[in-house]
């Protein structure tokens, strides 16, 4: 990474949320290695406009979840053990996002359509196991949380 993640200006979500989904993203899909460092909880506020404390609760949710690793002096680091998503399935959405510029589909679209496919699937997946109605949110994310 250079000196700095390019993170936008907080979407239609909360603000805290906001900062960990991009975060989360750029740390799974290997944008930011492991032990590779964060900005600072006031730069990324400060580049964001909101407030520290706003940014301070995503890195604790990031911290939470084994993404990140924060150490006095240190400062906060991706860490070593940070899932990230296959090269293959990284590719597949570099394509797609090009696919979808190109056709000049917006990025809110491509995304609600790619929960519903995600869910319709994974709701397939708990159907055909559990014999009973398809579940709607995976086992493992909250119904806020992407995938």
């Amino acid at each position: 990474m250079n000196a700095h993640p390019v993170l936008s200006a907080a979407d239609d979500g909360s603000p805290t949320m906001d900062i960990y989904r991009q975060f989360r993203g750029l740390i799974v899909s290997g944008q930011l290695g492991a032990n590779e460092r964060l900005p600072t909880v006031r730069q990324t506020a400060s580049d964001l406009g909101v407030a520290p404390g706003t940014a301070a609760k995503a890195y604790k949710m990031l911290e939470r979840d084994g993404l990140v690793v924060t150490r006095t002096a240190a400062g906060t680091r991706v860490a070593e053990s940070a899932s990230r998503l296959p090269l293959a399935v990284t590719r597949q959405i570099r394509d797609l996002v090009t696919e979808a510029e190109a056709a000049g589909v917006s990025p809110a679209d491509v995304i609600d359509v790619l929960r519903v496919v995600w869910r319709s699937v994974a709701g397939t997946a708990t159907e055909s196991t559990t014999g009973g109605e398809a579940s709607w949110a995976s086992p493992n994310r909250s119904e806020n949380e992407t995938p």
